[in-house]
């Protein structure tokens, strides 16, 4: 089963209608997509709580690494650069942190508020190998910036 996007976004877009707790919201998401596509194998988030560190939030399938500094991992990777992490082979990645042993790609998408500010990144991992396309990111990405960063 693949994500149908425009159905994925319209119930995303119901469910969080008039919500602004950012911890509901994320929560909402990460079931949501988690089970929208069976490559989905983890899915969740993982929230800026102090300068540089980044604590579990939210989340989807077995257990996630508590905590994860920017300089560490694809999920650091998103939050130090901003940009999204698009990982075909997890073993490839330097500095790759194995979570879960099962993960071989994975999807990491910075989170950002309607001030601009990061919030978090939404992660998600596959225990295939390249799972991800630049369409799921693309699809992602829009669908984080309506929840969490409405014009």
């Amino acid at each position: 089963m693949q994500v149908d996007y425009e159905t994925l976004a319209k119930t995303i877009s119901a469910l969080t209608e008039g919500e602004t707790d950012e911890v509901a919201l994320m929560a909402t998401v990460a079931c949501e997509v988690h089970h929208s596509d069976e490559r989905f194998d983890w899915t969740g988030f993982y929230r800026v709580v102090a300068p540089e560190l980044l604590k579990i939030g939210p989340y989807q399938g077995g257990h996630g690494c508590l905590q994860i500094p920017f300089s560490r991992g694809v999920c650091g990777a998103a939050a130090r650069t901003g940009e999204v992490q698009l990982v075909a082979d997890v073993e490839a990645f330097p500095g790759h942190i194995a979570c879960a042993s099962s993960t071989r790609s994975e999807l990491v998408l910075p989170v950002w508020n309607g001030d601009g500010a990061l919030i978090g990144v939404f992660d998600i991992d596959s225990d295939q190998p390249e799972a991800f396309t630049a369409d799921d990111a693309e699809q992602i990405s829009a669908i984080l910036k309506r929840v969490f960063a409405p014009s």
